[in-house]
């Protein structure tokens, strides 16, 4: 909680001034028994209505300056909470940002969410109540109590032993509710969960029949936070009703003392009831107190969460070269490795390489993976093992193999969204690690398997590609995509909206129109990840052509489970389990790697395999 403080720097006057003016009100409230006492004492016992009327336009004075106070103490409080939920709500959105694919697959989608919405609107109400009543409730407390001993020494009394029972009570019921509200948010974590789940997997969920057995686990869920909650909230349910006793007790006593003490002329009437109303006043502080720390407790608990996701740091350097020496120890010798590739390019070659690739000089070559190995975090194997291949600038590379072979895995690599855990990725003949992110990825333009579309206009979605792209390199990354034609009948064009994830348009344009805002970069590398599987084939092909036709020298890698979107690449990597089962173009595939000759005669008819054979 301490480090989330430092998005309070910019509202200093105003964490000074909510306090200050809160402390004010206090002592006005403070002051209302003793005109009440006086308004008993001298207005009533002499039947003096002037003074009665002149004492009570004090008490609405205090009570004007006290809501005056309160209302200016209430402003600088939202301020200060408002604007430090914002900086922190930022900030934790700006480290998100910079974690990598890693970092992301261990927090999981739905606990950032929790983190970034409930968790941070827990801790701004936790300033913002802190600011407001966190020297205030004291304050009326230990008040009180000296006023009441400026009244009458024996009956203050009852109060040094009121206040530690009090006490006893507020914070026992915290501190059995309080390691109970950190489980109830951890339930809602669950809870949010299963609800996100169920709204991305909406349609699988009614594909299969699923809804009865979806709505089962989310009432069983629901039902568990609901338990927990009513459990906590009968703890602190005990509060009120306890406290209450204790102080109406206490105020027994008091007037029994009180009246003892009228009796022999030590008190007046006015004094028991100034006494009493401090009584009551120290109950109401107490409970708030009370609330107050719950309250802090459980924002706490969320600054704690928030402040883990801090703690996270990428686990890649984001610097470049200067960054390199603080790889891990299997990556030390990734530079040796890369001068050897550029000496004799030969000694690198995997084990297909012999019959199907050139040895590349180093110059020529747009992507290198040497003797590269990847495991995912707190996976029991290697993802990919001893991946090895080069690829010229201008080629074009087919990735296939069957699903869970690895992929993806390898694509991934190329714009660093994971690291190599042995072995080394380089582009342009320079490892990927010495680069900086972002000039790294200023070289690449990826299409992922699933099309994510923003909330906007298509011009809007197209420009993440390019910022200052004219309409006319708009218009050509979208023919170039074959998007241009259902673009073009759109109301608006361009400017023609589109829903949050791109809902108002169909699987094949989404993917059509992310493919464009990729395209619009003009990448040096372009990655298509399984990108074009809702295309018909014929789309496909064309799609597939354009690329092949676009001005410059373009490396592109396909990903694909389609034997036809790769069979005319330059160069086919086959995946299996992780390993190169196979690589070189489609002909020599065919006539000598069984895993690719499976995959292609799956999809045509093993006639068809042996003519092309």
């Amino acid at each position: 909680m301490r480090k989330l403080l430092v998005y309070l720097k910019d509202y200093k006057k105003e964490t000074v001034l909510a306090p200050l003016f809160k402390m004010l009100e206090a002592t006005f409230e403070l002051f209302v028994p003793l005109v009440m006492a006086d308004i008993i004492d001298i207005g009533i016992a002499r039947g003096d209505r002037h003074y009665i009327y002149m004492r009570c336009l004090l008490l609405v004075a205090l009570g004007v300056i006290g809501l005056t106070c309160s209302l200016t103490a209430q402003y600088f409080a939202a301020k200060a909470a408002v604007g430090f939920a914002a900086g922190m709500k930022s900030g934790l959105y700006r480290h998100i940002q910079s974690l990598s694919f890693t970092e992301l697959d261990t927090l999981g989608a739905s606990t950032m969410i929790t983190r970034m919405t409930s968790d941070a609107n827990q801790v701004q109400n936790g300033v913002n109540m802190v600011l407001r009543l966190f020297l205030r409730s004291p304050f009326i407390v230990f008040g009180a109590m000296v006023m009441a001993f400026t009244i009458d020494v024996k009956a203050a009394l009852i109060f040094v032993v009121t206040i530690p029972l009090l006490s006893l009570v507020v914070f026992g019921v915290m501190a059995v509710s309080i390691p109970l509200y950190r489980k109830v948010q951890a339930g809602l974590d669950r809870v949010l969960g299963i609800t996100r789940e169920n709204l991305t997997g909406a349609r699988v969920i009614r594909a299969f029949h699923k809804e009865g057995s979806e709505i089962t686990r989310f009432d069983e869920s629901n039902d568990h936070l609901t338990a927990m909650q009513n459990y906590v909230g009968r703890i602190s349910a005990l509060m009120n009703p306890v406290t209450y006793v204790i102080i109406n007790l206490a105020t027994v006593v008091l007037i029994y003392v009180g009246a003892l003490q009228v009796d022999v002329g030590n008190l007046t009437q006015g004094n028991v009831v100034a006494l009493v109303n401090y009584m009551s006043q120290i109950l109401v502080e107490l409970i708030k107190l009370a609330n107050l720390i719950i309250t802090v407790t459980k924002a706490a608990a969320c600054a704690n969460r928030i402040q883990s996701v801090f703690d996270m740091q990428p686990s890649m350097d984001k610097g470049g070269a200067g960054n390199a020496a603080g790889q891990t120890a299997g990556n030390a010798g990734r530079a040796s490795e890369r001068a050897d590739g550029e000496a004799d390019c030969a000694g690198s070659k995997s084990e297909f390489s012999t019959d199907t690739v050139d040895c590349v000089d180093a110059v020529d070559e747009a992507v290198r993976f040497s003797h590269v190995s990847m495991h995912y975090h707190n996976a029991g194997e290697a993802a990919l093992e001893e991946i090895d291949f080069a690829a010229k600038r201008g080629q074009t590379i087919g990735i296939i193999g069957g699903t869970g072979s690895g992929k993806s895995s390898v694509v991934n690599m190329i714009p660093r969204f994971y690291d190599a855990s042995a072995g080394s990725v380089s582009v342009d003949g320079r490892d990927v690690r010495d680069y900086s992110v972002r000039e790294l990825r200023q070289k690449i333009g990826v299409v992922l398997q699933k099309a994510v579309l923003f909330q906007g206009t298509i011009r809007d979605n197209l420009k993440w590609g390019k910022e200052d792209a004219s309409d006319d390199e708009l218009w050509e990354a979208l023919t170039l995509s074959q998007a241009a034609e259902f673009v073009r009948e759109k109301d608006g064009q361009l400017d023609a909206k589109i829903e949050q994830g791109g809902k108002n348009l169909s699987g094949g344009q989404k993917q059509r129109l992310t493919i464009a805002r990729a395209l619009v970069k003009k990448p040096e590398i372009l990655i298509l990840d399984d990108s074009a599987s809702a295309l018909d084939y014929a789309t496909d092909a064309k799609l597939r052509s354009a690329i092949k036709g676009m001005d410059g020298n373009t490396t592109v890698f396909i990903v694909s489970q389609r034997t036809a979107s790769i069979m005319h690449a330059d160069l086919i990597l086959v995946l299996d389990d992780g390993r190169l089962a196979g690589i070189g173009t489609h002909e020599q595939l065919l006539a000598e790697c069984g895993v690719y000759r499976e995959i292609y005669e799956s999809q045509f008819k093993k006639e068809t395999a042996a003519d092309a054979s």
